[in-house]
């Protein structure tokens, strides 16, 4: 049975915010991860530039960044993930760790409804 994208939405909506974060994440790394490939590097290079990007307080300056550009519905979408960010982060305060969450549930929720506008957002980010 195909899924419609109706369907596909609506399923999409019933994912926790625990796991668009978890998609979220990877995406987000991988983006960095592709941004930083050229001009061609030493591997410890690319770890070095990609690890100091995708840490908590440097999410949580990217969350910043693109907040002026969000749409209500992607701002209720933050504060699903900034609300679902639980447990107690050992090197970083709990906001950061809340602001990080919420960027990542963000852009986990994007990447599956619309990769487009994940896009746009995404190129707003000064990753250097």
């Amino acid at each position: 049975m195909a899924c419609t994208d109706v369907d596909r939405a609506y399923l999409i909506g019933q994912l926790s915010p625990a796991s668009l974060a978890y998609i979220g994440d990877a995406v987000y790394e991988l983006y960095v991860r592709t941004r930083y490939l050229l001009p061609p590097k030493r591997l410890s290079d690319y770890h070095d530039r990609v690890v100091a990007q995708v840490r908590a307080e440097s999410q949580a300056a990217c969350l910043r960044v693109l907040e002026s550009y969000l749409t209500d519905e992607e701002r209720e979408i933050l504060r699903r993930g900034r609300n679902a960010a639980t447990g107690k982060p050992r090197r970083l305060s709990p906001e950061l760790h809340q602001q990080a969450t919420s960027l990542e549930t963000l852009i986990g929720y994007l990447y599956l409804q619309n990769p487009q506008r994940l896009n746009e957002l995404l190129e707003h980010l000064n990753l250097e």
